[in-house]
């Protein structure tokens, strides 16, 4: 029976979750397996990878063949590394202590180097915040500058308008101050013309006697 280390689907849609089974390599993807030596999250960042480095490594020495995806899972947590040097044991280019020496080392570098991606995230993240924040600031201003200037251009048009109005008021009042001088001319002129006709009709009377 050919074994394969295979990745299984598990998760909702869109939201992929995947377990690291070692399973007969005629069956189904996400089929019977085997075992299960792990779990893969690809929707974190970075990736979150658990697994069983020893049953892993067992896998793999005794000859269960990993897909592309899982080869890159068992390099990046160093069971591929793992198997090179104990291959090399058994081929006799050095001793059991000298892997040991050796992983040891390539471990080392591995933390680093993920260690300082890791900080490399952490760092983007927050440059990303604070740059969401500035933006969130940004607009926050320039929503009040503009509810500002709305209430500021709103006072203006009631201070225009208040001002029409008392123009308006004091053209009327002329108008009617106008108009009350004329009726009262007029209503003079009109009386003198009374007693004028009044006097002329006396003075007729008179003359006829």
């Amino acid at each position: 029976m050919a074994v394969k280390l295979r990745l299984a689907r598990h998760g909702r849609k869109s939201i992929p979750f995947y377990y690291i089974v070692a399973t007969d390599s005629r069956t189904p993807r996400d089929g019977k397996f085997i075992e299960r030596i792990g779990s893969y999250n690809p929707t974190t960042n970075p990736a979150t990878i658990e697994l069983n480095f020893d049953k892993a490594l067992t896998w793999l020495m005794t000859g269960a063949q990993p897909t592309e995806t899982v080869r890159r899972i068992l390099s990046y947590k160093g069971v591929l590394m793992k198997k090179h040097l104990l291959d090399g044991v058994r081929k006799g280019a050095f001793d059991e202590a000298e892997a040991d020496k050796r992983y040891v080392a390539w471990e080392k570098t591995k933390i680093s180097k993920i260690s300082e991606k890791i900080k490399g995230l952490d760092d983007s993240r927050i440059k990303d915040e604070k740059a969401k924040l500035e933006a969130e600031k940004l607009i926050k201003e320039q929503r009040a500058e503009a509810i500002a200037k709305k209430y500021a251009d709103a006072a203006k048009t009631q201070a225009e308008e208040a001002s029409s109005e008392d123009v308006q008021e004091e053209v009327a009042a002329e108008e009617t101050t106008v108009v009350a001088e004329a009726a009262a001319e007029t209503s003079a002129e009109i009386t003198e013309e009374v007693v004028e006709e009044v006097k002329t009709d006396d003075e007729a009377e008179s003359t006829e006697k």
